[in-house]
């Protein structure tokens, strides 16, 4: 598999497969948001986009970066999402890095989004998929987040070598500058464990799949089978779903 690493500006046409990776903590919370309940996640581009959105439907569930603010729900924290009850809702999702590099490759074919916590469901789509050609976007720092890079790298990894070690991939990213500064609370709308969240690899067996569907990007889970099921093929649907959230 051919991968390439790219920041969000550094992409200049549209990849055949692109894999956007923001672990602290878009696609994070947009996992949990799926494990919570949520039948979809729509990604705004622009505050003002996602307070239309949520403004024409009320009952959607809008979160951002940041502290609280009025017509949001709720912030872009996994810590604090895990505690709310999302079942059969659409969240509306609108972050600094993540949706900015989801919507930079929405034109192409197939859109992954991705962290640690579906870090195999997505390389094993990947290898389901026979991808020649693989663009993983680092949304974070202009391309220099290594905290997305270290996962972007994994992923590739996983892809062709299903045994590699994550060891010294999460060790990169439990000490890059977002983890150091949401520990420290640099950055407002935090929770405690919100970079403990982030760092957690494989919590669930899903990956996540953008497509335009009109002229919203939505995010949806693709569930895929259990590293033991030596049936690669796909399972679609919440109702498929097993996982432990006490793990």
């Amino acid at each position: 598999m051919d991968a390439r690493f790219l920041g969000i500006a550094d992409l200049v046409e549209v990849p055949p497969v692109a894999v956007v990776v923001d672990v602290m903590r878009a696609f994070t919370v947009a996992a949990w948001a799926f494990a919570q309940g949520a039948e979809k996640i729509v990604l705004a581009e622009s505050l003002d986009e996602a307070l239309a959105l949520k403004a024409r439907h009320p009952d959607w569930v809008a979160l951002k970066d940041g502290p609280p603010a009025p017509g949001f729900d709720t912030v872009n924290s996994p810590g604090l999402l895990r505690s709310i009850d999302l079942g059969g809702r659409t969240v509306v999702q609108k972050t600094t890095a993540g949706t900015v590099g989801a919507l930079a490759v929405k034109e192409a074919p197939l859109v992954l989004c991705a962290g640690f916590v579906v870090a195999e469901a997505t390389a094993r789509l990947l290898r389901t998929r026979k991808s020649d050609s693989v663009t993983f976007v680092v949304t974070g720092e202009d391309g220099q987040a290594d905290e997305d890079l270290a996962c972007a790298q994994y992923i590739a990894r996983r892809a062709t070598e299903a045994g590699t070690d994550a060891a010294e991939f999460l060790r990169r990213a439990a000490e890059s500058r977002a983890a150091v500064e949401l520990a420290e609370g640099v950055r407002q709308g935090v929770h405690p464990d919100d970079v403990a969240l982030c760092l957690e690899v494989d919590r669930f067996p899903f990956a996540m799949v953008a497509t335009l569907e009109g002229s919203l990007m939505v995010l949806r889970p693709r569930a895929m089978p259990s590293l033991t099921d030596e049936d690669p093929g796909l399972i679609t649907g919440s109702d498929h779903w097993v996982w432990s959230l006490g793990a």
